[in-house]
């Protein structure tokens, strides 16, 4: 338990898993491979991105183990995310295609577990500062390719999906494969690097910099998902900065009313669909996901309450994919909607558990951040807004990088608001605090000490 003192590494393999130094390359290296999967399966073969991950996998094994003191069997992980993985892995025994089933429900407990690692060996302050470097390097490194082949060379370089546009000022999909995933990694590095530049953690110029950098990709993307997703963010903001001015005492109904407001806005925004549609220059595109989400709708009533068995990204040669596919006349690889992608493989139960998940991280989330004095805790819920919206066009958040930080920020949030807060009365106050975001110097003061 956290409440009992740390065991004492043996020798300099312990010492180094313990350090706040291999803490921070171990994240850094989590985020760089996780955000760059694409391309390195890409260059490097898929086989050389499993490698990798499970490399790391068995090094945060380590890690927890060497740490295994500091943290709380309690507040390991959020039930939320037990339960949905749990469903899950039990799709697979009523899957068409088990085997299939179960190594991808591996890789998304793998996944999932990176994230339970990061969230415990790093608060939210090192956090941002690790994932600002990373999407720095990546976002600069999708610039070069798209200035080389655009430019420079004039040649599409189709083995990472790029189409050299940039001479037509996009679309643009760097090194992540499409402009849709490139305008969703640039809204979050937005945030990060917004985080960054409040809190101080790094020099202006690269804040105003690495701003200006991800605003640029985000508008060469030419994504109309990038469009709702910065007013969406936006408003959060917004909201969040009245609740943190507000009086305590004022707090509770302000956070009624605001979210009655979201309620009302979501039927408004439903109800005047089509002229926000054209407004956006999107009506192709989005009469081409109803289709698809108007099959899937019917397909899913064949299996309304288990659906077909966990995949992930879709296996063209199983049914109902095939059939989807073949029916809308395309070769998608998601369902375009995290919320009927989840729905189809986890049937209802996983949707509700899926809802579960994102709402109670964004509540604890929004909560400590509306409560706390620094504006590090700002950085979860607004991921997290990001997230949940980006999830009504595309369903980046069930797999890879956004399934890692729908995962991180969940435990992130759990940690300073659960249950288990209140059960777990042996857990150390100021470690408590420093894992979910303390806004101390950067590797300063407790690294992960919160279980």
């Amino acid at each position: 338990m956290s409440g009992s003192p740390a065991p004492t590494a043996a020798g300099w393999p312990g010492a180094l898993l313990n350090s706040a130094s291999f803490a921070r390359a171990f994240t850094v290296t989590v985020f760089g491979t996780v955000f760059a999967s694409f391309a390195i399966e890409r260059i490097a073969g898929h086989v050389t991105y499993v490698t990798v991950v499970a490399g790391l996998c068995v090094l945060g094994a380590a890690v927890m183990m060497v740490r295994r003191g500091e943290v709380s069997l309690l507040r390991l992980v959020p039930t939320s995310v037990v339960v949905f993985v749990g469903w899950a892995l039990a799709s697979v025994f009523w899957s068409g295609e088990p085997t299939t089933s179960f190594w991808s429900w591996v890789s998304m407990a793998a996944i999932a577990f990176l994230a339970v690692v990061i969230g415990h060996v790093r608060d939210t302050l090192q956090t941002v500062r690790a994932l600002g470097d990373v999407l720095r390097v990546l976002l600069g490194l999708s610039l070069a390719v798209e200035v080389l082949s655009g430019i420079l060379l004039d040649v599409p370089f189709r083995f990472l999906g790029v189409q050299g546009n940039l001479a037509q000022l996009g679309p643009v999909q760097g090194i992540f494969g499409t402009r849709n995933l490139l305008g969703f990694v640039a809204v979050l590095a937005l945030i990060t690097f917004l985080i960054e530049y409040r809190t101080q953690s790094v020099a202006p110029g690269v804040s105003v910099a690495s701003v200006v950098l991800a605003g640029g990709l985000a508008a060469l993307s030419d994504s109309p998902t990038v469009v709702v997703l910065a007013l969406a963010v936006g408003l959060a903001v917004g909201a969040l900065a009245l609740v943190r001015h507000a009086r305590p005492e004022r707090r509770a109904g302000l956070q009624l009313a605001l979210g009655a407001l979201v309620v009302v806005g979501v039927f408004v925004g439903y109800a005047a669909r089509h002229p926000i549609i054209a407004l956006l220059g999107a009506g192709t595109d989005f009469s081409m996901r109803v289709d698809l989400w108007n099959f899937m709708v019917d397909i899913l009533r064949q299996r309304p309450v288990q659906g077909f068995g966990w995949f992930g990204v879709w296996d063209p040669r199983e049914y109902p994919f095939n059939a989807i596919n073949f029916w809308v006349d395309a070769d998608h690889a998601t369902g375009l909607n995290a919320y009927f992608d989840v729905a189809l493989q986890l049937g209802w139960v996983g949707l509700v558990l899926f809802l579960a998940l994102g709402a109670l991280a964004l509540a604890r989330a929004w909560l400590v951040a509306g409560e706390r004095r620094s504006v590090v805790y700002a950085w979860t819920p607004l991921i997290l807004v990001a997230l949940l919206v980006d999830s009504m066009f595309e369903s980046f958040t069930l797999t890879g990088l956004g399934w890692l930080m729908l995962v991180l920020c969940a435990v992130r949030a759990g940690q300073s608001r659960s249950w288990r807060e209140r059960l777990d009365s042996g857990t150390d106050a100021g470690g408590g605090a420093g894992a979910s975001g303390s806004g101390l110097p950067h590797d300063q003061g407790p690294h992960g000490t919160a279980g």
